[in-house]
């Protein structure tokens, strides 16, 4: 059975920076496109950032681009998210998820994890 962990999410003020991990169980993970999705209270699921199964297609969503970088280490079969410059509104929680192949910013993912929590506080 295939499994995403997500870690790295917690409390941090304003301004401040968080590193995400998503360490997956597929055994052909360089195969695989990767994103990070967020959710927060009492609204839909929205894309964040996505890459490719090389890492030489990234993809962002606008709220985050400058601020976020996507990145995977296919020898760990993990993927990460760098958040620098967080923000009250970054507050959700953070979910990784996998695809074969290519790279989407629909949710039209194989696997998810279970989530993260981030917090930003003002």
């Amino acid at each position: 059975q295939v499994q995403l962990v997500e870690s790295g999410g917690g409390l941090v003020q304003a301004g401040g920076s968080l590193k995400l991990s998503c360490a997956t169980s597929i055994r052909t993970f360089s195969n695989y496109a990767m994103g990070w999705f967020r959710q927060a209270p009492g609204k839909e699921r929205e894309f964040v950032a996505g890459i490719n199964w090389s890492g030489s297609i990234t993809k962002y969503a606008d709220f985050v681009k400058g601020r976020f970088t996507i990145s995977r280490d296919n020898a760990k079969n993990t993927g990460y998210l760098q958040m620098n410059s967080l923000k009250p509104e970054d507050t959700a929680v953070y979910y990784c998820a996998a695809r074969r192949l290519t790279v989407t910013i629909q949710r039209d993912y194989d696997y998810w994890g279970q989530g993260t929590q981030v917090t930003v506080s003002s």
